[in-house]
């Protein structure tokens, strides 16, 4: 024989589930809806991710710089071929390392790698800055007693930070570009 609360605690969670439900839906609308220019048109009538594709990018001294490159190229072409370039991006980066989780020895048991991006998009028809912006990007990453551990875990938090920062100059070129090109 069932409890009397097992009956009823089952519409219950459905109807919580029902409501957490609208209430995401509720909360993401306005993001997407913020989001759809950056996907459509630009003001002057051409496709946003046709005039992204025209942006050079020049390249980036440093491993990460180099992959900040990358990752930009990729998200601004989509792994097509560059488009007719009607702008410039200049890049230059900065590089830090934060000891954190110091023990008692003295030695760090976790660092934070932070890149720091000042950029700059320069148009190519008068070359002069038409947008400036800034990106950071920041990954945590553990040390080990193996020195090839701690090696590898640096690379996958400046490859994370890289992709972060790229991601961040896209929007900040999307959004200029939606308003202005």
């Amino acid at each position: 024989m069932s409890s009397p609360r097992r009956k009823q605690g089952a519409p219950l969670a459905s109807r919580r589930r029902a409501l957490a439900l609208i209430g995401s839906a509720l909360l993401a609308a306005p993001l997407v809806s913020a989001c759809q220019p950056l996907y459509g048109s630009t003001a002057s009538g051409a496709r946003l991710k046709d005039v992204m594709a025209g942006i050079d990018i020049t390249p980036v001294p440093g491993r990460v710089g180099q992959r900040l490159r990358n990752e930009l190229i990729f998200t601004t072409t989509g792994g097509n071929r560059p488009g007719e370039s009607r702008y410039r991006l200049d890049i230059s980066v900065r590089e830090s390392v934060t000891k954190t989780l110091v023990s008692t020895t003295g030695d760090a048991e976790g660092e934070i790698f932070q890149l720091e991006a000042n950029y700059k998009l320069v148009s190519l028809a008068d070359n002069k800055t038409v947008f400036e912006g800034k990106g950071v990007g920041r990954a945590a990453f553990d040390r080990f007693n193996p020195i090839f551990a701690n090696v590898r875990a640096q690379i996958d938090a400046e490859n994370r930070s890289a992709r972060t920062v790229a991601e961040a100059i896209r929007v900040g070129l999307a959004g200029y570009l939606s308003r202005q090109a």
